[in-house]
């Protein structure tokens, strides 16, 4: 079972140099994501939710304040922390097995409890049957299915997650919406979605956050706060969706 931990985000601010001058992309953000909770981030392009995700993976050290995860500083990419992309970033010349088993290399596990651990998350995402497909045989679903399952084969506490959907056709976005949360109850871990669409953090998020840009920033937190499986026509879930649209719009007014 893996130990999940809060994440702590303690007044972070991230800067980048454009054309000489300084520009803040994050300025003094704090946030707590409870172990176990799945957290939806929306806002406008440009307002630092991506840059987040990288300094909370470990891909970006060059900030100001903290980042935690179950009380340690998060320092340098870990195995504890998955990063899962737009695209799937599959290996062309690389079946579905060996694209996850990458993941694994490093991974202090005997041959067999690869193996295993591979055919295990190949059927948690549905992939059964194409263990030996490579990526030009797959569509865009069952391409980030695969992906998916890379990021979560070494049980991470903590999945995160930069617009997984965002390429994919809107039929097979809501599919996989709901193989996701699927994913998320069977292995019971933290996941920080981030996505341009309300529906999405909504449906799938415990709390969505949304954040304004130039700086970017905490806008406005709303609780979720309906039980799963979620109906998108219901009242409360058009509620929620007009809350967070209001909260949007006052970013882009900001």
């Amino acid at each position: 079972m893996t130990e999940l931990g809060t994440l702590d985000i303690r007044n972070v601010k991230k800067r980048f140099k454009v054309a000489g001058e300084a520009f803040a992309a994050i300025d003094d953000l704090s946030l707590t994501v409870e172990p176990g909770e799945f957290l939806s981030l929306v806002g406008p392009s440009g307002c630092g939710k991506s840059t987040l995700l990288r300094l909370v993976s470990g891909l970006d050290g060059d900030y100001g304040g903290e980042i935690l995860l179950g009380g340690k500083r998060v320092s340098g990419t870990s195995l504890r922390r998955g990063l899962i992309f737009q695209e799937p970033r599959l290996f062309p010349w690389l079946n579905v097995e060996g694209n996850i088993a990458l993941a694994l290399e490093n991974a202090t596990l005997s041959a067999e409890q690869k193996r295993a651990s591979i055919a295990e998350h190949v059927s948690l995402v549905g992939l059964r049957g194409f263990e030996k497909a490579y990526p030009r045989q797959l569509s865009g679903g069952m391409a980030q299915r695969a992906a998916i399952a890379r990021g979560l084969v070494n049980r991470p506490a903590l999945l995160l997650l930069d617009e997984p959907f965002g390429a994919l056709d809107a039929l097979t976005r809501t599919h996989m919406q709901r193989e996701l949360e699927h994913i998320w109850k069977t292995e019971g871990i933290t996941m920080v979605l981030v996505t341009h669409d309300v529906d999405e953090a909504i449906y799938l998020g415990d709390r969505v956050v949304v954040m304004a840009p130039r700086p970017g920033r905490i806008s406005k937190i709303v609780d979720v706060g309906i039980g799963r499986p979620r109906d998108r026509a219901s009242p409360a879930f058009t509620w929620l969706k007009a809350e967070v649209l209001e909260a949007l719009g006052e970013t882009h007014a900001s």
